[in-house]
Order: structure tokens, then sequence, then C-alpha cells
């Protein structure tokens, strides 16, 4: 294990009301990177001082939201037999890296090099939540995958074969319903600096901003989509259903060029710019794709292509209430949707609206940290080693990212903008009950439900089409 001698920690403090006597204020410690002078003969450290122990100076009542009763869901398999380190040691080699907590502080060993930046700034949140919730995380180690696609896929392991039951836990940033991998959220909510995306607190503010530039009824009447093509043959496929001479599918799709946005200076890639159509179109890349929180907050009614994959936040949306269902590689679906919603445009702007309302609203930065707070403590619930720091581990903390970073750079931009400037004076909102078997069984139905509902109309609408044509 690297070690680093520790440096005192400057702080600052802020007065708010104290909940047990409102007539005395509670002081807020405000928590600055403390980057300390830098030479060829020194390295940054990690302060010693950090504040160990949560205390709330706002009581808080609130549920969160129902993508919270998935968790015990991703967690169920380790239930009975715990985690051992045989079992956790088995998910090592589709790791990118470990990462240990231990009396809070942060140890990464790092085994391979992920894309860009996505271990960095998935290190990054996790080292943000530890400032907001002090003492709140508990001792654990954990295998983290950076690929698109999960890594423990469930025809590997069956619950009959010893050898390989209980599946190595992996955590990653989507899921699917054959694999065990424990979903968290991806990188991009602490930016991601190569195509110039905002962290989530500062883009989901601009995209809000964004969406009230044009009026929905002013919007253009067609479907919009805007990404690369080339991460997947199904993408490449959905560039099929592009306007022709010959035919107008009631879609717009243009093709992402991002080595050129990058020489042009992303002039052209602004997401908060792009919610200019009454329609916005989510289809999957090579897995599932970050553009979805920005599709769906964009107050467009969102065409979201059926996905194989799902990310931390979506399993609880509802189809025709948050978002249009369609069906894989179908063009006619897009094309129907589309001329529905301006023969029905109360209800696409609705749709469009509460799909927005939920990604600002239950998707907000304090309530990412709460979900990856519980999901950590579940997780370190099921432990049944004792948590070492591996000797090739480093100590990282939020100081020896940042601070080494001079260039005034976008890396350097999206980690002070989304630094955790102090604890929360807010606990953690109140888990909701997960799922019973009955329950989430019925709940699947009521999606699936929808989804039908939307097929029965559009394949209706196309057979009387034929009809007329005929």
């Amino acid at each position: 294990m690297a070690v680093l001698c520790t440096s005192r920690l400057q702080v600052s403090s802020i007065y708010t009301k104290n909940i047990n006597n409102p007539t005395i204020p509670k002081i807020i410690t405000k928590i600055p990177l403390n980057c300390t002078l830098l030479n060829n003969n020194t390295a940054q450290i990690c302060p010693s001082n950090y504040p160990t122990k949560f205390e709330q100076t706002i009581s808080s009542s609130e549920t969160c939201p129902d993508y919270f009763r998935w968790i015990q869901q991703d967690l169920k398999v380790w239930q009975e037999t715990g985690i051992t380190r045989e079992t956790l040691e088995r998910a090592k080699s589709n790791a990118h890296f470990r990462l240990v907590i231990k009396s809070g502080r942060l140890y990464v060993d790092k085994y391979d090099k992920a894309y860009q930046t996505r271990d960095v700034f998935t290190i990054w949140g996790i080292l943000q939540l530890l400032r907001m919730y002090p003492g709140q995380v508990p001792d654990l180690e954990l295998l983290f995958l950076c690929h698109d696609r999960p890594g423990i896929w469930k025809k590997y392991f069956r619950q009959e074969d010893n050898a390989t039951w209980p599946p190595p836990p992996l955590f990653h940033y989507c899921g699917h319903r054959d694999a065990y991998d424990i979903v968290f959220p991806d990188w991009s909510f602490w930016g991601w600096p190569e195509v110039n995306i905002k962290e989530w607190n500062k883009l989901s503010v601009a995209i809000k901003e964004g969406n009230k530039k044009v009026k929905w009824v002013d919007r253009v009447p067609y479907a919009y989509w805007k990404g690369n093509p080339m991460v997947s043959i199904t993408r490449r496929n959905f560039m099929k259903c592009n306007v022709s001479d010959n035919y107008d599918p009631m879609v717009r799709l243009f093709v992402q060029d991002w080595k050129r946005e990058t020489r042009a200076g992303f002039k052209g890639s602004n997401l908060e710019d792009q919610c200019t159509h009454r329609y916005k179109i989510y289809i999957e890349g090579n897995a599932w794709s970050v553009s979805e929180k920005y599709i769906l907050a964009c107050d467009s009614m969102t065409l979201l292509i059926k996905p194989e994959f799902y990310d931390f936040f979506v399993r609880s949306m509802i189809p025709m209430e948050h978002y249009w269902p369609i069906r894989p590689s179908n063009c006619v679906d897009l094309k129907f949707a589309v001329e529905w919603g301006n023969n029905n445009t109360d209800k696409a702007q609705v749709i469009g609206r509460q799909g927005s309302e939920y990604m600002m609203k239950n998707l907000e930065m304090k309530y990412v940290y709460d979900y990856m707070l519980y999901v950590l403590q579940g997780y370190g619930k099921l432990m049944k080693l004792d948590v070492t720091v591996p000797e090739n581990a480093t100590e990282v903390c939020s100081e020896t990212m940042a601070c080494p970073i001079t260039d005034g750079g976008l890396i350097r931009q999206c980690m002070d903008d989304s630094l955790v400037m102090s604890p929360s004076a807010k606990p953690a909102c109140d888990l909701p009950q997960p799922y019973g078997d009955g329950e989430l069984k019925r709940f699947i139905e009521k999606q699936e439900n929808a989804e039908r509902e939307v097929e029965r109309w559009t394949d209706e609408y196309w057979e009387v089409q034929r009809k007329i044509l005929q």
C-alpha cells in the first residue's frame, strides 16, 4: 500500500439553525480543496482531518424515489451466503479497479485503464459521497467494471453448482435481466470532459433553461436524434429510418462526429441547445447510453426504443406516463408515434413534461448520492471478510485527484464544479420498502401492458393504412 503523509485541512464554517434548539446556530463545516504547493520532490497529500461524523442540521422525512426499491433486488443474490473473500476475488478478472473504504478513507488498486476518464470520475464521485456523508459509508471492498456491458452473466452461475455459486459481486454502470452486476451511477454525473459534457447539477439547470427557449407547441413536429451510429449494428440499422427523397418517416437523425466536434470546440454539441423538437429518440449504443437522462430531461416526448440494458434510475419509469415505447428495429413505430403526438398534442406534451419532471425531481444530485449511500451500506452489510487495503493500493482523496491538474482544462473544471463543499445538512431520504415478489410482478406487468397497448394501436393504424392503399 502506498502511504502519503497527511496535512491539516483548512476548514471554514457557516451557520444554520440547530434542529434541537433553533435559537442556537449550528456550525456547518466547509471543506475546500487543500492544495499544497507542489514541486519536483513532493506529491499532493490527503488532509488528515476530514470530517468523520455526519451531523444533520435539517430534519427530513422525505421518502426516496421509487427506483431506490430496486437496491435490494440487485443485492438479493448474496443475502443468504454473504460475500466472502473467495467470492469477491472471482470478480477481479472483470474489474478495472478495486476500491477500498476503511475508516472513511478511500484506497484504489487499479488493474486496467478504463476508456477515457470513466474510472477517474467514478472514483471522484465516490469521494464526493464520503465528503457529503462522512462516517456513513461502512468499511468495504468492491470491484468495479467500466466497460459498456455487464460482466457477470447468469448463465455461468447456477445455484445448484457449488463451484460457481454465489456469483462474484461486480459494480457496473448498467444491468441486464440476464446479469448479476450491481448497478451504480455512471461517471457522467460528475462530468464527461472528453465530449464537453458538464456535471449533472450544472447541466440539468442548463437543460431546464434550454427547455424554455422554445415552447413545446412551437417545436419542430418531428422526432430528433443525434449521436454516434458506429458503436453498434442496432444504431447503424436505425439510421435507415432517416428521411429520404421518396419517404418522410417523421424523424430527423444526425451523425455526431466527435473528432470534428472536438476540433470545432464543441460549438454544435451543447445538450441544452438540443431541446427544439417535440419528440426525441433514445436508442442504446453498445449497451445502455448515458444520453438517456439528457434526452428524457428535454420536455420533449421521448420515443424510447425498447432497451436491453438499464441504469439505476430508469427501472421505475412507466410507458405512456414518462415516455412512449418503441419496438426495436421498427421505423414505422417511430412514424406512428410522431403522428399520434401531432394529433394528440395535449397528451404528448404531458408525457414529455412528466418524463422531464421525473429527471429533474427524482435525479437531483442529492438523490444520486443517497442512492450510492444505500447501495454501499447494503453491500457493506453483506461483507464476510476482513476489509484489507492491498499492498499496491494508493490512498486517494479529492486533493490527490484534482490539485495536480493545473492546466485549467475540462477535467479540472468538472471536478471543481462537482466538488462537494460541505457535509449535507440533511440526512439521506428515507429508503422505501423493497418490492415484494408479488408487487414486483404486478409492476412489471403494468409496464408490459402499457407497451402492448401501444403496439396494438400501432399495428391497427398501419393495418387501416394498408387497406386504404389497396
